[in-house]
């Protein structure tokens, strides 16, 4: 059901729910209206039994009072006095027929003042009548003229006894008539009502003596008495109301019969028309539903077919209904001003897909186009394209000193200087993002790629003045050349883009692409894309190198170390994997990685007794990341471990390429309590500048100077003034690289703090680690 529900139209289940809900109200309302014609018609039945009771009632006293008028008449008959006087029986007979003949009574008889029986009319003979009389005329004389029902055999009979005065009693004349047919056809007559007469004699079962239905209708009369009476006729049922009659010589009842069908019959013809006038309000509900249903679901349909168009990207044809003044107009209308909206944004999006807007230059996208369209358009033998690259140096530099506007304007005077030269040239120049630019020479080979690239840096070498700036500008250059270099646009712009960077490491200027300049590309971007899994898989290991104090030979500290124990190439060397990792940011969730470790690994030697000062490397990009201290100060707090259990090393490079930035975060650094140490000591330019104003503890000679001690005086003299100017700034000193006892001995001369090389120790694995601590120990 559901599934079919599923499947309608919006229409079919507007007009299916409302002809749904409708039928439940005419239903309920036709469910009120039976319930409410049984209620009424028990209730008119029950009514009219009550006017029944009182217009039986009625007809029997008028029988009474009828019967009496005659026997009063009677008795006061002069002829009829005279026969009583004389004891003429014969006369009185003939006068008692006579005269209950005329009045309609069927029994007529003349008793003494003693109330013995003297004669009785003759017109009906009835077994025991005459000793049924004898019985009811003591009972009847205690009230003159008053009326009584009696059952005489099995017939019900209604009499009335009439003193005779002349003018004392002389007599009494009783006149009586049974209760039969006729009177209960005519009360029939007078109300839709049928009547039973019930006789009981005594010792006898009550049986209906006379009735308005037919003989074998009565046979299913119930037990019940009073107002429950029911008795069901073929389909139709009465409802009765018995009377019980004041009788003599037995028990007279009357019952009172309604048809329920005749009462319900008008309400049933009521009901039909109700039926049918559902039917047709059903009908023409439905045809209106259906219409108004049409009506919003077609311009509903109109608007789905308009959004396919809009999703298949046709913002031409306007919406349908817009001229309506209803919801759907407001619909309509809305779907058009957003259709009008994206076809309008769909445009800019289009421009901003292929161009650049600061500059106003094509964008990679529409670069590479170029570079696809016009290997296809070159043909023939001397068929030849050129892509250069370039990109900025110190742009970054830039924008933190002068500010992200002043770096906008220099990006587009260059892309100035770059169109006026190669427009000249028939050339396309474009901006690839960033401080990078790439241009199109088509028909060029590499010769003549060169000399572009050469006028280009040339091009660079006349400072741009912005406003009151004057910035020194150069680039690194790369050239790629079609077909010698590559077979395809994707493959050429990677290649061109291999070149320009192998340029700005070497800082050679320009460099054209050369096979060697990629030969590990493949195996390098394996390796970066499979290091972040390596994090997430637990595949690297925390490796620990000991530093020696030369001064009681105790293990005071270690520097962790990762290592990558990759599942199916063994243990990756860290040259294979940190550059690279330093190169696209990753090197800051090995940082992450490396503090969890160390932190936890402090915790456990804490909590032996065995502490140990840990020394952890930081890359250019921790240095430069503002969060990094705050960051590192929730990951020792969640193992509960201080900033003082650990060494932070940092080389002189990382802090020269942002001294300002990498000077903030090592003060705060300080600030939290971590030792700070300069890794690689020596190797700079410009240490001696710096070392006074950063907040370092310690100074790693770099152990080139401490491998050539052994061998090379100035090596040593190097080593010698480098511990003297440690030690004189107040800070310790380690030396890195100690292969041999003679080179730890002649540290030890030197008053050197701290050792570390192999002659100690490999790195090693943490339990490893443990295990040659106190082997070492034990032997100190």
């Amino acid at each position: 059901m559901r599934s079919l529900w599923g499947s309608w139209g919006l229409a079919a289940r507007f007009v299916g729910m409302t002809l749904v809900l409708l039928l439940l109200v005419q239903l309920a309302g036709f469910g009120v209206v039976v319930s409410s014609i049984e209620r009424n018609a028990r209730g008119q039945i029950a009514r009219e039994l009550e006017i029944g009771e009182r217009v039986w009632r009625r007809l029997l006293d008028q029988n009474a009072e009828r019967l009496r008028q005659g026997s009063a008449l009677l008795a006061a008959d002069f002829g009829f006095r005279s026969a009583v006087n004389s004891g003429d029986l014969e006369t009185i007979r003939s006068v008692l027929d006579n005269h209950g003949q005329r009045i309609g009574a069927t029994v007529t008889a003349l008793f003494d003042t003693e109330l013995k029986l003297r004669a009785v009319s003759e017109t009906l003979v009835v077994p025991g009548l005459e000793a049924a009389l004898q019985q009811l005329v003591i009972p009847m004389s205690a009230k003159p003229q008053g009326g009584q029902i009696a059952l005489v055999g099995r017939t019900p009979y209604q009499f009335v006894l009439v003193p005779m005065k002349a003018p004392v009693v002389i007599g009494w004349v009783l006149m009586g008539f049974p209760i039969g047919q006729e009177l209960l056809d005519d009360m029939h007559a007078l109300l839709p009502i049928h009547v039973l007469l019930i006789a009981q004699a005594r010792g006898e079962a009550a049986r209906v003596v006379v009735s308005t239905l037919a003989g074998d209708q009565t046979d299913g009369l119930n037990s019940g008495s009073g107002q429950h009476l029911e008795l069901r006729v073929g389909d139709d049922l009465l409802v009765g109301r018995e009377l019980q009659l004041e009788s003599a010589l037995g028990q007279v009842r009357t019952v009172l019969l309604r048809s329920v069908g005749e009462v319900v019959a008008p309400f049933n013809q009521l009901q039909w028309v109700l039926g049918v006038i559902t039917a047709l309000g059903l009908l023409l509900f439905a045809l209106g539903s259906g219409l108004t249903a049409r009506r919003v679901a077609q311009p509903l349909k109109l608007l789905v077919a308009a959004t396919e168009r809009l999703g298949r990207g046709r913002y031409d044809e306007p919406m349908q209904d817009t001229g309506r003044h209803d919801e759907i107009g407001n619909l309509a209308r809305s779907f058009d001003q957003m259709r009008v909206s994206i076809a309008a944004q769909q445009d800019e999006i289009r421009r901003l897909a292929y161009w650049d807007r600061l500059t106003g230059l094509p964008n990679r996208e529409r670069f590479r186009e170029a570079v696809m369209q016009g290997m296809e358009q070159s043909s023939g033998p001397s068929r030849s394209l050129a892509v250069i690259t370039l990109n900025l140096d110190r742009f970054k530099h830039v924008n933190d000193v002068l500010g992200y506007a002043l770096g906008d304007r220099l990006l587009q005077a260059v892309a100035g200087r770059l169109r006026n030269l190669v427009q000249a040239a028939d050339g396309l120049v474009a901006r690839l993002g960033g401080d990078g630019f790439a241009v199109l020479l088509p028909g060029v080979d590499v010769a003549a790629a060169q000399a572009m690239a050469v006028r280009i840096a040339k091009v660079f070498e006349t400072p741009l003045a912005l406003d009151d700036q004057t910035v020194d500008i150069s680039a690194a250059i790369g050239i790629a050349c079609w077909p010698e270099h590559a077979a395809d646009a994707d493959a050429l712009l990677s290649r061109a883009e291999i070149a320009m960077y192998a340029a700005k490491s070497r800082t050679l200027g320009v460099q054209t692409y050369d096979a060697t300049l990629d030969s590990t590309s493949n195996q390098t971007l394996s390796l970066l894309g499979e290091l972040r899994r390596a994090v997430e898989q637990n595949e690297l290991r925390l490796y620990l190198q000991p530093k020696v104090a030369l001064g009681d030979s105790s293990v005071t500290a270690a520097e962790a170390l990762v290592r990558w124990q990759h599942p199916q190439r063994g243990l990756i060397p860290p040259m294979d994997f940190i550059p690279f990792a330093e190169q696209t940011g990753f090197v800051r969730q090995l940082t992450r990685w490396m503090i969890d470790e160390a932190a936890r690994l402090s915790a456990q030697l804490q909590a032996d007794h065995r502490p140990l000062k840990l020394a952890i490397n930081l890359s250019t990009r921790d240095l430069l990341d503002q969060e990094f201290p705050n960051r590192l100060a929730q990951n020792l707090a969640r193992h509960g471990v201080s900033a003082q259990a650990f060494c932070l090393e940092i080389t002189e490079s990382a802090i020269m390429d942002d001294p300002q930035r990498a000077e903030a975060t090592l003060n705060r650094l300080s600030q939290q309590g971590f030792k700070l140490s300069i890794d690689d000591f020596g190797t700079g330019y410009s240490s001696l500048a710096y070392l006074k104003r950063l907040p370092v503890d310690e100074l790693k000679i770099d152990k080139s100077f401490v491998i050539g001690m052994a061998h090379d005086d100035d090596d040593a003299k190097i080593v010698r003034s480098t511990i003297d100017l440690a030690h004189n700034l107040g800070l310790q000193v380690v030396a890195e690289g100690v292969e041999s006892e003679a080179i730890l001995q002649r540290l030890r001369e030197l008053h050197c703090d701290e050792a570390q090389g192999y002659f100690m120790s490999r790195p090693l694995p943490v339990a490893e680690f443990i295990r040659w601590r106190d082997q070492w120990e034990s032997r100190a």
